[in-house]
């Protein structure tokens, strides 16, 4: 019987440990001066770059997507050098949801002042402040400003070209949401939720794209 509690223990410890590592969020450092006003360049393509969401809690998740408004690139010799996406915080759209009431209200909420308040932050920004390319892919440094906080973090991402359009994609990376002033259902922030708790970590993605 010990044999077996043991092997038990074990098994759960494994397990817990494999849940831990996939959702290890991005490290947050104070934001970095950015030399070059890159958005000057207004390269990208907003109507085919996107960024991807996926929120979780207890009982379940939520996925969608946030357009960009604006923003640019500057690559030098193939090599990605600095950059900056712009997004509207207007166009949060909930996609597992899609044509059901419950996507709709998904959406006002998230815009409302519980979580990003649009109505005072239209927009969210990342700036890359600098790239270091290490085992094939780019570990790409930037300013992530949410509502009124900004703060540095570093994510992997790979760039490409083809037919003259240059893509950036970034691997899925975890923000902590209650490090960006958004609060609504945070543990972190609020006492007694129990289970009625929304996860800190959001998961996040880039996919953009230069106008041809």
């Amino acid at each position: 019987m010990k044999k077996i509690i043991l092997s038990l223990l074990v098994v759960a410890s494994v397990l817990t440990a494999c849940k831990e590592s996939k959702k290890e969020k991005v490290q947050v450092k104070e934001a970095v001066k950015v030399a070059v006003n890159v958005d000057e360049l207004n390269n990208v393509d907003a109507t085919s770059s996107v960024l991807t969401w996926i929120g979780t809690k207890p009982t379940g998740a939520h996925n969608g997507t946030v357009a960009l408004k604006s923003g640019g690139l500057l690559i030098e010799n193939d090599k990605l050098i600095q950059g900056v996406f712009v997004i509207d915080m207007s166009t949060i759209t909930n996609v597992d949801m899609a044509g059901a009431d419950g996507a709709g209200k998904i959406e006002g909420h998230l815009k409302s002042a519980d979580f990003f308040d649009i109505a005072a932050y239209p927009t969210a920004k990342f700036v890359i402040t600098s790239v270091v390319e290490a085992e094939g892919k780019l570990a790409v440094t930037g300013n992530l400003q949410i509502k009124d906080v900004t703060k540095s973090i570093t994510i992997p991402a790979m760039i490409s070209e083809e037919g003259g359009v240059t893509t950036f994609k970034s691997d899925v990376f975890n923000v902590d949401r209650a490090d960006f002033n958004v609060k609504y259902g945070s543990k972190r922030w609020i006492e007694g939720l129990k289970d009625k708790f929304i996860n800190d970590l959001m998961e996040m993605s880039f996919e953009v794209k230069t106008k041809a």
